[in-house]
């Protein structure tokens, strides 16, 4: 709870598959009674990790968006489609099946910084438009690369005859649809992204989620992570003094190393983050 006995802090929710990540949100607000935020969106047909702000925790989320994400995700080789998974126009029989060595040899390439090309089906903001709405009115449009950073791609097994299984740990803004259209063209051929569950997103896992369906009244507090416990910074602890000035907005002169900092109050709540130059200290982010 925050000074005002608002709630404040963070639903580790497991989405379900087939549900939007906005209709998850709208379940925990209606618990909650206040404003909730997610990060990280997952699409209706993902499942998994789905970390949602309750409150001014939403205020957090830039601090906690460049974490690492890990998913595992089955691909279908052999197989097309405009939105790069099962959810668009699927055409099957349109290459072959490599097999797993193959797949093997050809992952070190997509380990790193790399240049990625999002899907045409994505959220991704073109002159106003989203570009799914674009690709839906059948407008012809490009999207340029961006980088980004994936630290890990394994082989997990073979599902089927033409899917297989993968792990797959990146950063923020990695599209793994992507990641099955370059690989198979890498191949020499073609898949798309036939299921994906998210396992980790920063400090959040799926072994301590919980699905929306399974909260109530009677227990949605129970499942409430504090705000500071997800953030890794050092702890700054204000004597009463400094509380006064920091909070009226007067800086504070210290010799902390240069960096963030979770600020404490007097009574040790958690008021939110702060940052130190070396020099001065001044409140940066607060929550309550």
């Amino acid at each position: 709870m925050d000074s005002l006995g608002h709630i404040t802090g963070f639903i580790n929710v497991n989405k379900a598959e087939g549900a939007s990540s906005a209709q998850e949100v709208s379940r925990i607000k209606k618990l909650a009674g206040m404003p909730c935020g997610h990060m990280g969106t997952l699409d209706p047909m993902a499942s998994g990790v789905l970390p949602v702000a309750i409150g001014n925790a939403a205020r957090l989320f830039d601090y906690l968006l460049p974490k690492h994400k890990t998913y595992v995700a089955d691909f279908t080789f052999g197989a097309s489609s405009d939105t790069l998974d099962t959810t668009g126009s699927v055409t099957h029989g349109c290459g072959r099946i490599p097999d797993e060595t193959e797949i093997i040899g050809v992952l070190p390439q997509f380990v790193g910084d790399i240049m990625q090309v999002p899907p045409q089906y994505s959220a991704k903001n073109i002159n106003g438009k989203r570009g799914y709405q674009l690709a839906r009115m059948g407008q012809e449009f490009t999207l340029p690369p961006k980088q980004v950073t994936v630290y890990s791609i394994e082989l997990l097994s073979k599902v089927s005859s033409d899917v297989y299984r993968f792990k797959i740990e990146c950063g923020g803004g990695t599209y793994i649809r992507s990641l099955a259209r370059d690989i198979s063209a890498a191949l020499g051929t073609n898949a798309i992204m036939s299921a994906l569950v998210r396992t980790q997103s920063g400090m959040f896992d799926i072994n301590n989620s919980v699905r929306t369906a399974d909260l109530s009244a009677d227990n949605f507090k129970n499942y409430i992570i504090p705000a500071d416990s997800v953030i890794d910074f050092p702890a700054y602890r204000l004597t009463a003094a400094e509380e006064k000035k920091l909070l009226n907005g007067v800086p504070l002169q210290n010799s902390l190393p240069q960096g963030n900092y979770k600020i404490y109050l007097a009574d040790e709540s958690f008021y939110g983050i702060g940052f130190s130059d070396g020099k001065i200290f001044k409140k940066r982010t607060k929550l309550c």
